[in-house]
């Protein structure tokens, strides 16, 4: 079942009170501080997280070399030029204002409420939206304040996104992993979602070690806490399967619910049913994800993730389409990351290469794919199956375009020489403008 997020009675309230753009700051309300109970605030943080959903799927998947756009100026995620500016209506600007309002939303609930369980569901969220900002758009504005200063224009200026890991993502991450039970409730944060995005969030840092120690510990307690891998791959998409076991934390979706992206939701994009992409998996615009599951025969994750007919994926159905929640973290992406960090931290020589393979087992086994841990191979052996075992696992989830930039992988895998200006996206041009250019572009753009 899905949360009741209280937003048709709060939404006026709490974007009145904690979406205070330079050029909408409300008149006349109570001061944050003066509520005495923040339940609807923190649904409005996991709300706004719906805002985002969408753009972040496109960018992972379509900034990638798994899908492409077919009409300008959609095509040009699929170039490397300052002209990726034209999406900032639909895709980089919604994606900025959702998250800066989940941060908001949940800054007042930090501030404010005197419910630790409620804090650290605030913490996760802040610590997730920050990392999500992060590796789209590098270094970013950083408000901590339910009640920021409007009038202060460098309060606005964009911080190192090292900082931003080390005083933000990081320290919210830690305390939202402290202070959250392992078991997942109604599908909110948790313990063990909090500490999965911390591995991961150390994955995308290069601190392999700490990455190591958090995934391991997920893995480890997975079963304890109900999280499992699905028996059947099919059975962790589509909307009758929201919330299965395999599922550490999604953004929960509702037809019933109208979110702040207005166009063409995830699974509408990935299925080529927007006109913008009809055919997005079309390998005559060149090499796609679909080449990718040719060369591993007999993976029962094929049909489920690519159409070759259609040249879209079925992996989120039209079917139910609209209240498909999106999977931010599930069991399968944890142990693909734990043996990468193990592969970088333990196995230099490849002598622990056929391990770190076997521990890939479970999620080729339900693939009706053979372990590969047969042969004593290298390091950068090892590092090359885990990334394809990543590519095809989570194809269509976000992950790919990250991945590539986290592992160095982009020119490799786009056959071409992309400058590093364009790993990251365009800062929307209406921000810069309202925080009068003290906010800046990223370079390229």
């Amino acid at each position: 079942m899905k949360i009741n997020y209280k937003i048709l009675a709060v939404l006026l309230v709490v974007s009145a009170m904690s979406c205070k753009k330079l050029d909408q700051e409300p008149l006349n309300l109570l001061s944050s501080s003066a509520l005495t109970e923040y339940d609807g605030v923190l649904n409005a943080a996991y709300y706004y997280q719906l805002g985002a959903v969408t753009p972040m799927a496109v960018m992972g998947d379509f900034r990638a070399d798994n899908a492409y756009m077919e009409e300008a100026p959609f095509d040009d995620f699929d170039k490397f030029t300052p002209g990726l500016t034209s999406q900032e209506n639909q895709f980089f600007g919604p994606f900025y204002t959702a998250l800066y309002k989940s941060i908001l939303s949940a800054n007042n609930v930090i501030d404010n409420s005197t419910n630790a369980t409620q804090v650290a569901e605030a913490k996760f969220l802040r610590g997730l939206s920050y990392f999500k900002l992060v590796q789209v758009f590098g270094d970013v504005t950083v408000n901590l304040l339910s009640e920021p200063d409007i009038s202060d224009l460098t309060a606005l200026e964009r911080q190192a996104a090292s900082s931003v890991y080390n005083t933000v993502i990081i320290p919210d991450l830690t305390d939202a992993m402290n202070g959250l039970s392992a078991t997942i409730k109604n599908g909110r944060a948790s313990k063990y979602a909090a500490q999965g995005i911390l591995g991961k969030v150390y994955m995308h840092m290069g601190n392999f070690s700490m990455a190591q120690t958090h995934l391991a510990a997920v893995v480890s307690g997975a079963g304890g806490a109900g999280i499992s891998l699905q028996a059947n791959f099919a059975d962790i998409f589509g909307e009758s399967n929201d919330l299965n076991s395999e599922i550490i934390f999604a953004t929960q979706v509702s037809s019933s619910i109208v979110d702040e992206y207005g166009f063409s939701e995830f699974w509408s994009w990935s299925g080529g049913l927007d006109t913008k992409s009809l055919t997005p998996l079309d390998p005559s615009k060149g090499p796609t994800i679909i080449a990718a599951f040719n060369a591993n025969a007999g993976d029962l994750r094929t049909a489920v993730s690519v159409d070759t007919v259609t040249f879209g994926s079925p992996k989120f159905p039209q079917t139910g389409g609209p209240d498909h929640d999106w999977i931010e973290l599930r069991l399968a992406d944890v142990i693909l990351l734990l043996a990468e960090a193990l592969n970088e931290t333990t196995n230099a020589s490849g002598a622990n290469s056929a391990s770190i393979l076997t521990s890939l087992d479970a999620i080729r086994t339900r693939a009706n794919l053979s372990s590969l841990s047969g042969t004593a191979i290298s390091q950068a052996d090892v590092r090359e199956a885990i990334a394809n075992e990543r590519r095809l696992e989570l194809a269509f989830e976000g992950h790919r375009w990250f991945d590539l930039v986290r592992t160095g992988k982009v020119d490799a895998a786009m056959g071409t020489t992309v400058n590093s200006n364009y790993h990251l996206f365009p800062i929307p041009v209406s921000e810069i403008l309202a925080s009068f250019n003290t906010i800046t572009q990223n370079p390229g753009y």
